[in-house]
């Protein structure tokens, strides 16, 4: 691989050990994909867990005085004060762990954001800038939405791009490489945003891990519904690029997204397609409920909104519990707007900086029924003794003042 002056001062530790672990850990990478040289970076979105590997990962390179110079968020760690508060306090070693993941994530210099729409509020690239991002979500959006490039990096890849500011060149960050190859005509009817969710779910069914270009998809989709589809697209394949014509970058129109190719496989996404994808997500058809859970992705501040304005003068049915999930700067921000207020209200919660895949929601949802508007959350929260119906925000919404669905 073809280092600069730079790396390779880097590569033989003359700015610190940390860097030069890292480095070389990216070059490893490298060579296993062939790539020729590095890239600058200038902001990571590092996904690591508050589990006992990636805090003793972190802490290996802490003791080496790594201390990041860039841009770098992270995905949800969890706030345990907010369940104390609420007097429903997690086990003790669980916070102690916590605790320690989070000063160690403010020691290395990974910003405090702690969600997993970093693309839309903390850390948002410009076009054609080269990132180093590791979330299922954003990724595609990452590529397909803003046209910054990025490969769907690992949470240590990620780090030790944070540390580095380098990645390997090779995979999406390669022109050729960022073509599409499935053509996907939508001749489904995209009415609302939870339609975005099916289409990304039906859509990956069909396609697998390939890279999209979709036509017909209406003028001007909301950042919201964009998110949806670059969400659940993610539940049934792993697609880390995708094209809409007219709203990527690089998807003017078909001929371009294909690279002047034809596709090798051309599919039509139906109304009856859409409608396969919700059956195949629900584990009853009707029951009563015991919670409702949103925000995976996490929910932007319209999607707060939207929630506050079904709830204003409403009340949750007895012994059902609604949980928000959103950053905690977003949290702020609705508690700032009024919305958090008319949720709470009603009986609601937003919790900031939570995923919905942490041990506090298999232990407070253990053996209970309820509903979400993600397909990625039942998808992640299937295994778990819990049955999952999905459904559209306001059906959500419904159902939880209802008390069924």
């Amino acid at each position: 691989m073809q280092l600069t002056e730079y790396e390779q001062q880097m590569r033989d530790g003359l700015h610190g050990k940390a860097r030069a672990l890292a480095l070389n850990y990216q070059i490893q990478i490298g060579q296993v994909f062939g790539a020729e040289r590095m890239a600058e970076v200038q902001r990571v979105h590092a996904p690591l867990t508050q589990l006992d590997g990636d805090n003793w990962f972190i802490k290996e390179f802490l003791q080496r005085e790594a201390k990041l110079d860039i841009i770098a968020t992270t995905n949800p760690v969890y706030d345990v004060n907010y369940f104390e508060q609420i007097g429903s306090p997690e086990p003790q070693e669980y916070v102690k762990l916590i605790s320690e993941v989070q000063d160690r994530f403010a020691q290395i210099g990974l910003m405090p954001s702690f969600n997993c729409t970093p693309q839309l509020e903390a850390n948002v690239p410009r076009i054609n800038e080269i990132v180093a991002f590791s979330e299922s979500s954003a990724v595609p959006y990452v590529n397909g939405i803003l046209g910054a490039r990025t490969n769907r990096e690992s949470a240590k890849s990620a780090l030790m791009a944070a540390i580095t500011g380098r990645v390997p060149v090779h995979g999406l960050l390669l022109d050729e490489n960022r073509k599409a190859n499935v053509l996907i005509e939508v001749k489904a009817s995209l009415n609302h945003a939870f339609d975005y969710r099916l289409l990304g779910f039906a859509t990956g069914k069909l396609m697998g891990n390939n890279i999209p270009v979709f036509t017909c998809i209406p003028n001007n989709p909301s950042p919201e519904e964009l998110l949806n589809l670059c969400t659940d697209i993610n539940v049934s394949a792993a697609v880390a690029m995708l094209h809409i014509v007219g709203v990527t970058p690089e998807a003017p129109d078909v001929a371009t997204a294909l690279g002047n190719k034809k596709p090798q496989h051309t599919f039509s996404i139906t109304d009856e397609h859409l409608d396969e994808a919700r059956q195949s997500m629900c584990d009853f058809e009707h029951a009563k409920i015991d919670f409702v859970m949103l925000g995976c992705a996490h929910y932007t501040l319209q999607q707060i909104k939207v929630v506050a304005n079904l709830l204003a003068g409403q009340h949750l049915a007895q012994d059902v519990e609604l949980w928000i999930l959103a950053s905690p700067q977003m949290r702020d921000t609705a508690k700032q707007m009024g919305y958090l207020d008319i949720i709470e209200r009603s009986g609601g919660h937003i919790i900031g900086g939570s995923c919905s895949v942490m041990p506090v929601w298999d232990r407070r949802f253990d053996g209970k029924v309820g509903v979400t508007d993600s397909l990625k959350l039942k998808f992640y929260n299937s295994p778990q003794n819990m049955r999952i119906k999905v459904m559209s925000m306001d059906s959500c919404i419904d159902a939880a003042i209802k008390g069924q669905c």
